[in-house]
């Protein structure tokens, strides 16, 4: 299996990436353990779009690993995001689905392809699922949802996401990275 892992981790303030980075590795071993064929990207180190576009052809799986900066993604992964999916078109997407005669949103060309949201939150667990906290009532699924939508737009199918909490006030990263193993195991089962 050919797994990439765009790490979109950026430092900024008191968030220095060491959480999405210490995952990453996490994953890295965790494939790299059952001979996949593994590949990461660092945004915050820099990268080619037209190499990038490659990587994602190539993958089955793609891992997004990310922290949430103010309710989404930070801002260099979403101009990795602009940039190499530009740079693919048609190659991982030909246009929004309607030329062919099909719905908005079915003219990706990653339909072969899964990928997982793996995210780090300051926001605790239980600010998801009650109606009356800031995400009124949305699970992190909800939350990410334009994300979702970005992914089906290209044809690509989602897999369970994995996300760490409360990270700044109360992060554990070694818990957190057993769990993580735990979830990369149940749903990548030899």
């Amino acid at each position: 299996m050919n797994v990439f892992l765009l790490n979109g981790a950026e430092p900024r303030g008191y968030s220095k990436g060491f959480y999405n980075g210490a995952l990453g590795e996490v994953a890295k071993d965790f494939f790299d353990a059952r001979a996949d064929d593994f590949d990461m990207t660092i945004i915050a180190e820099g990268y080619d779009s037209a190499e990038e576009v490659q990587k994602l052809k190539k993958a089955d799986v793609i891992i997004f690993q990310f922290p949430i900066y103010w309710f989404h993604m930070p801002g260099k992964m979403k101009c990795y995001i602009d940039d190499v999916f530009m740079t693919g078109r048609g190659e991982i997407w030909i246009n929004d689905g309607r030329d062919q005669g099909g719905l908005y949103g079915s003219g990706g060309l990653m339909q072969e392809k899964k990928y997982m949201l793996s995210t780090t939150w300051n926001a605790p667990n239980e600010a998801f699922n009650d109606p009356v906290q800031v995400f009124k009532g949305a699970d992190i699924d909800g939350a990410l949802f334009p994300f979702h939508r970005m992914m089906a737009f290209m044809g690509a199918t989602a897999l369970e996401s994995f996300s760490c909490h409360n990270i700044v006030k109360e992060g554990d990263v070694e818990k957190d990275k057993q769990r993580f193993l735990t979830h990369l195991g149940n749903i990548f089962k030899n």
